[in-house]
């Protein structure tokens, strides 16, 4: 591709970056987002596990984060329990077939979480009905609930106990800052003692 079109676009891209992360430096936002970390360094120490799902590419961010857990993220320590209710296709489709997309991760939160859990729910738009559903679900149930979106956050935030708004509409900055707090959450916990 050449330079002038494509160049264009990464230069773009990357003052977009720089720009996103000078607004996720904000003190109150990185309280929110250490906050976070700290609810789930004391939810594994005390042997509960971590519930995440989303949508498309927050699947996949969900299933990513679950996978740091279960494995490692920067350093070698036990195994935590965290899954992502929509590695299934099975589980999300019988679901979906019988009581429609909206319960998929109601049905899911139903089945594996337990009060003290930390359940996660990520959606882009801060509109996923299924995404918000499952959350009322689980604070209905007692677990801690931490919610990742955009911009739009009305309906999130006073539905859970931790909402993270990333200050940006352009869906793939959401979605990498999403992953980027994911990324520091697991090493937050592995600097811990939640886990040895």
């Amino acid at each position: 591709m050449p330079d002038g079109d494509g160049g264009a676009l990464v230069r773009a891209t990357l003052a977009e970056h720089e720009d996103l992360a000078r607004r996720l430096s904000d003190p109150a936002l990185v309280r929110a987002v250490t906050a976070v970390g700290e609810v789930l360094v004391t939810s594994f120490a005390a042997g509960h596990k971590l519930v995440a799902f989303g949508n498309g590419g927050s699947a996949a961010d969900a299933a990513h984060l679950a996978a740091e857990f279960v494995g490692r993220c920067t350093r070698d320590r036990r195994a935590l329990p965290a899954i992502s209710l929509a590695d299934s296709s099975a589980g999300i489709t019988s679901v979906a077939n019988d009581y429609g997309f909206a319960h998929v991760f109601t049905r899911g939160v139903q089945a594996f979480v337990t009060p003290g859990d930390v359940v996660l729910g990520m959606t882009t738009s801060g509109r996923s009905e299924n995404v918000l559903l499952g959350l009322a679900e689980a604070r209905r149930l007692g677990a801690a609930t931490v919610a990742l979106c955009g911009a739009y956050d009305e309906e999130l935030r006073p539905a859970v106990d931790h909402c993270l708004a990333v200050p940006s509409s352009n869906t793939p900055r959401v979605q990498e800052t999403h992953l980027l707090w994911g990324h520091l959450w697991a090493e937050l916990v592995e600097c811990s003692p939640a886990a040895r």
